[in-house]
């Protein structure tokens, strides 16, 4: 079985201790693939390392994360577009919008995420994208931005059936990771009409450790687990959801 784990921040320094037993965990689970979402521009050179040291399993991406987006934005946006414009990059991400932690830069958040969707058109990429709190604004703008041409994730997809079957309906895909493991979780409800074809797995590490290591650091070695549950939720065999899955992460990415 092959995993692919769409969205893991391996250069985090929650991950620094023993980055290569990590990585190498992951490729002894079968996680061959690991796409690395950028943040800011202090995030580049570490991402861009991991990508050097492991060109056949670990992919960068470049975009500035909603929560980076600060009074300096306009020159991190200028790094993300010298960025593309220089190297080959995977996916613009990680984009989006962050009602949660902090309003204060909301109207700047808009007009980064619009921008770098932009950006993704013009270079052909696909999109990654952070919806904490802000769902349904991100899902209006990728409707207005979504000319045919626009691909990508919305990233730890935590949202309702009405806005699952919407992210399909615009051809993008839900990323799926710990959350739907945990007790009380709602999201086997949210999905369980939506088909595997739209679907993607991943793990956020180092956040958002699935069941049983909730609380604890999170690393693509715990794929599988969310494979599992998910293959539970379809009734399928976990071989379908491996090979399904990473079929879909292909597609996305460009790597078939």
């Amino acid at each position: 079985m092959i995993f692919t784990d769409t969205h893991t921040h391996l250069y985090d320094e929650q991950l620094a201790p023993d980055e290569a037993e990590m990585i190498q965990r992951a490729l002894d689970a079968g996680v061959r693939k690991m796409y690395m979402p950028n943040c800011d521009s202090s995030t580049v050179e570490g991402m861009l390392r991991i990508a050097a040291a492991y060109p056949q399993h670990c992919y960068p991406m470049m975009g500035l994360h909603p929560c980076y987006v600060k009074e300096n934005y306009k020159d991190e946006l200028a790094l993300v577009e010298e960025q593309l414009s220089t190297r080959k990059f995977y996916a613009v991400g990680e984009i989006g919008l962050d009602y949660y932690w902090d309003l204060t830069f909301k109207e700047q958040q808009i007009e980064a995420f619009e921008y770098q969707i932009d950006q993704a058109l013009q270079y052909q990429l696909p999109v990654v994208i952070h919806s904490r709190e802000s769902l349904q604004d991100c899902i209006d703008i990728v409707r207005v931005k979504q000319n045919g041409k626009l691909k990508g994730i919305f990233h730890c997809f935590s949202g309702n059936e009405h806005e699952a079957q919407q992210i399909v309906e615009l051809g993008m895909f839900l990323g799926i990771g710990g959350v739907l493991t945990f007790k009380n979780s709602k999201l086997p409800d949210a999905i369980k009409n939506i088909s595997l074809d739209n679907i993607v797995l991943e793990t956020d590490a180092p956040y958002l450790a699935p069941a049983p290591y909730r609380g604890k650091r999170n690393e693509s070695s715990y794929i599988p687990i969310i494979a599992e549950k998910l293959a539970d939720i379809k009734q399928v065999s976990i071989e379908q959801i491996a090979e399904v899955t990473t079929h879909n992460s292909d597609k996305i990415f460009g790597r078939q």
